[in-house]
């Protein structure tokens, strides 16, 4: 991690630069990528965590450009902070995913963006557009109920925020996220025909609809292997983790156990498992 590019401006596609963050965690790699979409007049996505020298970063890619829109794929504390101070220093608006009532469902703010306050709320197909791009919603939730991703018209690109990442696959986290839901807009996905990904996290992936195809398999062979193991038996949660996770570095046990919580709320509503307690079983 020390040789990754932090706060350098990095030619990622036609179009298209990227600054990483310096926040590198066992659930960010690197750090998140913050992109630029265009020359001149110019979008913003994803500005990131609440990082001076990561604002300043952006600033400096864009000098001599006017940011015309800041974009937020979900409000997650990795990816919207910085967008109240870009937007105070360009006069951009804000434009994006709705926001999360955080106080409301069972959802903590440790992971949330609770300050995130959009000028403008973009339902699918919604967008901006600039000289030479444009920038529509595809409505993406799973990993957050507000997930959205943006496909850039011109170049056959999305831009996959946490949806589709460039190095692992997404972490479901209940009650936001839900496993159904992830899914679903993974299959959405599979039926576009985007030419290059541009992920919150990790490099561009040239072979989307391969890697999406993977990802849905990977979580039905997940789906499977919890029915599998609950077929032997009822279960906590940290057991089937155990099992179904060996090897796993454990500053990721929590996040592991969160996913296959997803699975087991979509095999529930599913009417394929239920819980007493802490346990699961199948029905």
């Amino acid at each position: 991690m020390d040789a990754a590019p932090y706060g350098l401006v990095e030619h990622a596609g036609p179009g298209v630069r990227r600054v990483l963050a310096r926040n590198p965690s066992p659930f960010t790699f690197t750090g998140t990528q913050t992109h630029i979409v265009g020359t001149g007049e110019v979008a913003v996505i994803d500005p990131g965590p609440d990082l001076p020298e990561h604002v300043e970063a952006i600033l400096a890619a864009c000098r001599g450009e006017r940011v015309t829109a800041i974009l937020v794929t979900h409000t997650h504390r990795d990816h919207s902070p910085a967008s109240r101070a870009l937007k105070a220093a360009t006069g951009a608006p804000i434009v994006g995913c709705v926001p999360l009532a955080i106080d409301d469902g069972g959802l903590s703010d440790e992971s949330f963006d609770i300050g995130y306050a959009p000028d403008r709320v973009l339902a699918e197909g919604e967008g901006v557009a600039g000289p030479g791009w444009t920038l529509r919603a595809v409505a993406t939730p799973g990993h957050t109920s507000n997930h959205l991703c943006f496909a850039y018209k011109e170049e056959s690109a999305l831009f996959s925020g946490d949806h589709v990442m460039g190095w692992s696959s997404s972490v479901v986290l209940p009650p936001d996220g839900r496993m159904a839901d992830y899914i679903a807009s993974l299959v959405k996905l599979r039926a576009r025909n985007d030419r290059v990904y541009y992920p919150g996290h990790g490099l561009s992936v040239d072979a989307p609809g391969k890697l999406v195809r993977g990802f849905i398999a990977h979580r039905r062979q997940r789906e499977s292997q919890i029915l599998g193991l609950l077929e032997a038996g009822p279960a906590p949660i940290a057991n089937l983790v155990e099992r179904m996770y060996v090897g796993l570095d454990p500053r990721l046990f929590a996040a592991a156990g969160a996913s296959v919580m997803a699975h087991l709320i979509d095999l529930d509503e599913r009417g394929l498992a239920r819980h007493a307690d802490a346990t699961w079983n199948l029905v």
